[in-house]
């Protein structure tokens, strides 16, 4: 019998596949223009480039002809193309970068399609995602010790191993602080799971990154993954710096040239296998090119002939395959550390491989199902991230009201002891942090003496009493607040603020739409979701909610205020009307501290 949990994960991801479907369905009810105001559809796009990547798989670039909202479509979104009366393509999105992207397609040749008037792509349901995940939950009870850590995180008893007093380590970064030498230590000695808490600005990456080097150095078999590839990214760029020999699988279309060095992609480039290869995808596009000549209409002879290059098309993308399969073996044998994200590290290993350690970074981001995918890869565990962040993006409120959208990290804090908290701030003016400290970290985040303060750092622009109501935006659901964003304008100027080292940031996409029409370009402009990791001089933060009934939303998830309140180096300036946010506790404790701190402003200062 299953255990509860594991159906209970089962139903969850079949809710969240039917919001998918849902929210992507694509018929005569819901037209073009209805699924582009929600922002799941791109159309028309205009192709740039066309290539077979790879592992042969089609490869399309596009450009809108037209400015279109792209927040939805995310790197590795499950998408197919379209064209009114043809038969879609699903594919995936492999980078998203302003109003340009590429994707790929599951397909073996494109179609014909392709370079007409009206084609579009949209957002899809992610059969393949949830499917692996299913497959990987199912499997837990068959493998005893991935049953055993899963006993143990959702168990009653605490679990883990106590630091070894007696255990010396040569640090080969001198400059770690007293907390992150003893996270690497717990992660040396421990045969479990670790976990390394990382608040804002901690160097939980450079932690980490000490910890897998420590663990290289001792002979082990490592695999490092994060919910996103950026994440993965940055733990790939520190171990290059370290001179680690690093494999890096997965959607490597947006990785940096020093990283790309390190894909089997760019591994290909200096391998002489490469001219083997050249040779037979020139045969295969000149067959593919000859069968083109009969995709009208044709007889008999010419059907035979188009099914014969055909045919010959597949052999040769098929010995293409064989060689690069054969190549990526030995490039696997050889890396001291693979990353990728946990379906590109599945995708890419064979399901005997075994590591000694599986590093998960930004495991607060990570749905549990997703974690289960690679844990069975490795015979311990180590997770770094920060459960006081934001949880992982889940679209349907029923699975996330069932729990869905909690972490594996956050499940995995309740019993594990062997939890190492970094202590120590390197972001943040003291004034910026303090508030946090106090509320989600026991008061007990340090900041060093070089980021004491040296003046003011935190204001909070009360708008109560102008005005300043919300409003939601033409697609009825994004909230705005158009006093806010013409204050913005205000603090830049009397603040004298250079906005090339300036962020405006808002929990809510519909302000941060209007933002993006009316404030100056150079401005770094997002929701507080997508600048999660990241970090800026000066942020401006708009709280938009202004109401009579003191209607918040999710607002009440403070774990978005937690990230939102620490993404300033030097100055935060945060918008708000306090007669709407000053009714719920965490926001009245917020005004109290900003009124301690001398950082309460009242909007009139600027407006009068």
């Amino acid at each position: 019998m299953e255990h509860s949990h594991i159906v209970h994960l089962i139903d969850c991801i079949d809710l969240e596949i039917q919001e998918q479907e849902k929210r992507y369905q694509f018929d005569a009810q819901s037209g073009l223009k209805q699924l582009k105001s929600v922002g799941v559809v791109l159309h028309p796009i205009s192709i740039t480039r066309k290539s077979f990547g790879y592992a042969d798989y089609p490869e399309i670039s596009f450009r809108l002809t037209f400015p279109l909202d792209t927040s939805n479509f995310r790197d590795n979104s499950a998408i197919e193309c379209f064209m009114e009366g043809e038969s879609s393509v699903k594919g995936v999105l492999l980078r998203m970068d302003g109003q340009k992207g590429d994707f790929r397609l599951f397909a073996p040749d494109f179609p014909d399609w392709i370079e007409d008037k009206g084609v579009g792509i949209k957002l899809a349901p992610d059969h393949f995602t949830s499917e692996t995940m299913k497959s990987a939950v199912r499997q837990i009870t068959e493998l005893p010790e991935v049953k055993s850590l899963f006993e143990q995180i959702h168990g009653n008893e605490s679990f883990g191993v106590t630091l070894d007093p007696n255990l010396t380590i040569d640090f080969q970064n001198k400059t770690l602080n007293e907390s992150q030498q003893t996270a690497v230590m717990g992660i040396i000695g421990n045969d479990n799971l670790a976990i390394i808490h990382g608040p804002p600005g901690t160097g939980k990456t450079t932690t980490l990154i000490e910890a897998i080097v420590q663990s290289v150095k001792l002979g082990k078999r490592i695999l490092v993954t994060a919910a996103s590839n950026t994440a993965v990214d940055n733990v790939a760029k520190g171990l290059l710096d370290k001179e680690i020999n690093i494999l890096r699988v997965g959607n490597t279309l947006k990785v940096e040239d020093v990283i790309f060095s390190s894909t089997p992609e760019g591994k290909m480039q200096e391998a002489k296998e490469l001219k083997e290869i050249k040779k037979l995808k020139i045969r295969a596009e000149e067959m593919r090119k000859m069968s083109y000549q009969y995709k009208r209409s044709f007889g008999k002879a010419e059907r035979e002939q188009r099914n014969a290059l055909i045919k010959e098309v597949k052999r040769l993308r098929k010995e293409i395959r064989a060689i690069q399969d054969y190549f990526d073996e030995k490039l696997f044998d050889k890396a001291e550390v693979i990353l990728g994200t946990p379906v590109g590290l599945k995708n890419a290993l064979s399901s005997t491989e075994q590591f000694d350690v599986l590093f998960i970074d930004e495991a607060g981001q990570m749905i549990e199902p997703m974690a289960w995918v690679v844990i069975p890869f490795a015979k311990s565990w180590v997770m770094a991230g920060d459960p006081f962040q934001l949880p992982p993006t889940v679209l349907s409120d029923v699975a996330s009201q069932q729990g869905f959208s909690i972490s594996i990290l956050e499940r995995s804090f309740k019993n594990c002891k062997s939890i190492y908290f970094l202590n120590t701030q390197y972001r943040m003016r003291k004034a910026i942090a303090d508030f946090s400290s106090r509320y989600f970290y026991k008061n007990e985040l340090q900041t060093p003496e070089d980021r004491e303060n040296n003046g003011n750092h935190i204001t909070f622009f009360d708008t109560a009493g102008t005005g300043f109501d919300e409003k939601t935006g033409s697609d009825g659901v994004s909230l705005m607040n158009e006093g806010e964003l013409d204050l913005v304008s205000k603090i830049i100027e009397s603040e004298k603020l250079d906005t090339r080292s300036l962020a405006f940031i808002s929990p809510y996409n519909g302000q941060v739409q209007l933002a993006k029409e009316q404030l100056s370009n150079k401005i770094r402009i997002s929701t507080v979701d997508s600048f999660q990791g990241q970090e800026k001089e000066v942020v401006i933060l708009s709280l938009v909610r202004s109401n009579t009934e003191a209607t918040i939303g999710f607002l009440k998830d403070y774990r978005r205020m937690n990230v939102a309140l620490t993404r300033a180096k030097e100055q935060l300036f945060v918008i708000g009307d306090s007669t709407t946010i000053g009714q719920d506790h965490f926001y009245a404790l917020f005004l109290e501290y900003m009124d301690e701190i001398g950082g309460y402003r009242s909007a009139w200062e600027l407006l009068g």
